[in-house]
């Protein structure tokens, strides 16, 4: 007797017969698409299997290769991905560790079997009906991201992906199942974690960035001692304190988060939102004795920032804007305190006159700084205004008046400043 799906005592839900593969090839919309269909979000991507199939089926019915490890074709019309049923093997340390079997006899069960987690192994038949071999619908309504099998372990990624969902779906009410979570830490034990590659763990920090509550990716890995292994700068801001009077939320871990988060929900763009990362670094080096002050983590704080860009091959706008924000932050804080020519050297110093499109980035991440001390989450932000006023006059400023009185070389650079000087001193006296 065949397999069923979704046969009784099994972890399944809505499910249909799962058949071995028979002449004709059978197409089922896999993943993505059907988790945010059930959960009521927009569908933005496709992807699907392709059961009972061979590579050179797929091209005769006018399918290109585009796959380089495994068998993945675009659809002649739609361009959409899809792949022939697949099953994975490891073969060895870390992602790339793994012998890929692709054949017409491989199930959609066995296909569905090798994903992360249950509600990501789901698939629509081609007359709509939902196939549910491990529980996916189950854990969608409780709200719960479970591992499929042991074979989670295999691949080390899947430990920030299951952050990253963690972040996209925690303001719906999204937690980590605790064995879950067990074996991500039996991973991180058994050295996994360390064979994570840069291009990766960028890739998903940046798109656990992005999400409506980023805060969840560093506490699934916090919680799963991997955020050590991946951004060790982070990780040891947490139980770092701070002056109560400024930040009642004390701990400077929870501040970065609570900083993070208000970057999501001032829908900052993701250079602003890593900067806003990594901008409290430096006080996880401020000595003891000194603590809870923090003198000075603003210049300590460009060391361990440059590192952590090196070592994850962050992009260089990212890289740049992350650096300025950590060294410059305490600055723009201070914005209301300052002499006219303090904040045109801050405008110079982040390259605001150059490149103007950075100042809005850098305002963000600094506005979202403010937003992160407990009790500030709603307070207004004057700094930010007052900065853009003063770069709106100081950028008026321009070298052809001293030029064409004659000014050469350093005179015009002398001349310039402090007309920028006066700008901006017109400016704030105006407020």
């Amino acid at each position: 007797m065949k397999k069923r799906l979704g046969t009784a005592g099994g972890r399944n839900g809505d499910c249909r017969p799962a058949a071995r593969p028979c002449q004709t090839p059978a197409t089922y919309l896999v993943g993505g698409a059907v988790r945010d269909e059930l959960l009521g979000r927009p569908v933005t991507e496709r992807d699907w299997v392709v059961v009972g199939a061979t590579p050179e089926e797929m091209i005769r019915r006018g399918f290109r290769v585009v796959g380089k490890d495994f068998p993945v074709f675009l659809h002649p019309e739609t361009s959409e991905e899809h792949a022939l049923a697949r099953t994975e093997r490891k073969t060895g340390a870390g992602y790339h560790g793994f012998a890929v079997h692709a054949a017409p006899d491989v199930t959609l069960e066995e296909d569905l079997a090798r994903r992360d987690l249950t509600i990501n192994a789901m698939a629509r038949a081609p007359d709509g009906a939902l196939i549910d071999p491990y529980g996916g619908r189950r854990d969608l309504e409780a709200r719960v991201l479970r591992h499929i099998t042991e074979a989670f372990a295999e691949d080390p990624v899947r430990i920030l992906r299951l952050g990253r969902f963690a972040a996209r779906l925690g303001p719906d009410g999204f937690t980590v199942a605790d064995e879950t979570l067990a074996l991500c830490r039996r991973m991180v034990e058994a050295g996994e974690a360390d064979a994570l590659v840069p291009e990766r763990v960028w890739q998903e920090l940046a798109r656990a960035l992005m999400e409506a509550a980023p805060r969840r990716f560093f506490e699934v890995l916090r919680a799963c001692v991997a955020l050590a292994r991946v951004l060790p700068e982070v990780d040891a801001l947490f139980g770092v304190p701070q002056r109560p009077e400024f930040h009642p939320e004390v701990d400077t871990g929870e501040h970065t988060l609570r900083a993070v988060d208000a970057a999501a929900q001032l829908g900052a763009p993701l250079e602003a939102r890593f900067a806003v990362l990594l901008h409290d670094v430096g006080k996880a080096l401020t000595p003891p004795e000194e603590l809870p002050r923090h003198a000075g983590h603003d210049a300590r704080g460009v060391a361990p920032a440059e590192e952590a860009c090196r070592r994850l091959r962050v992009p260089r706008d990212c890289r740049d804007l992350a650096v300025l924000v950590t060294r410059h932050h305490l600055t723009v804080q201070r914005a209301l305190e300052l002499r006219a020519g303090t904040v045109v050297d801050l405008l110079e110093a982040i390259d605001a006159f150059r490149r103007p499109e950075r100042l809005e980035p850098f305002l963000v991440a600094c506005e979202a700084d403010h937003r992160g001390r407990g009790g500030q989450e709603e307070a207004p932000w004057p700094q930010g205004g007052l900065l853009r006023r003063a770069h709106a006059a100081a950028a008026a400023v321009t070298a052809a008046p001293f030029v064409a009185e004659g000014l050469q070389g350093p005179e015009i650079g002398r001349a310039v400043r402090e007309a920028r000087c006066r700008a901006v001193a017109g400016a704030l006296s105006a407020l």
